[in-house]
């Protein structure tokens, strides 16, 4: 099957059934993408498909097959992508940083979609889970990203 990552068409020679994330980190060498829980529960596994956050673990490859993949290693290429990284890093959001392309790529997705977002709003597309608790630098982050 073809899958479009990053910009790139790749053949990929996996059963349909195979989970995208297994596809991205073993197939095409891209380790940005985390294992997490398996369960679609924690986020780090989050990646952009046609601009949507998608818990990779458990989307099958074959049912992306024909959209457009990013993965956090292309975040930076989009203008709201660059905003959101220089936000964490400002904001000293990651601690250990598993979670973090996860995390920014659900933000990402988040601002793309709605750019003023209200506290509601980042709540309920933030739902990505850290094992730090950064979750207050994460939303001031979000927010820095928006009031700018």
């Amino acid at each position: 099957m073809q899958l479009n990552v990053n910009g790139t068409t790749h053949d990929v020679d996996v059963d349909e059934d195979t989970p995208l994330l297994w596809v991205i980190r073993e197939e095409l060498g891209l380790s940005g993408t985390k294992y997490g829980c398996g369960i679609a529960q924690c986020g780090a596994c989050t990646v952009l498909v046609d601009g949507v956050a998608t818990r990779s673990c458990v989307t099958p490859a074959s049912v992306v097959a024909g959209q457009e993949i990013k993965t956090i290693e292309t975040v930076e290429e989009t203008d709201i992508g660059k905003r959101v990284v220089e936000a964490w890093v400002e904001n000293q959001v990651p601690q250990c940083g598993y979670c973090q392309s996860g995390q920014v790529l659900a933000a990402t997705a988040l601002l793309t979609e709605t750019p003023q977002p209200t506290d509601e709003d980042i709540e309920y597309a933030m739902t990505n889970l850290c094992r730090c608790g950064t979750y207050n630098k994460i939303r001031a982050a979000v927010r820095s990203v928006s009031e700018a």
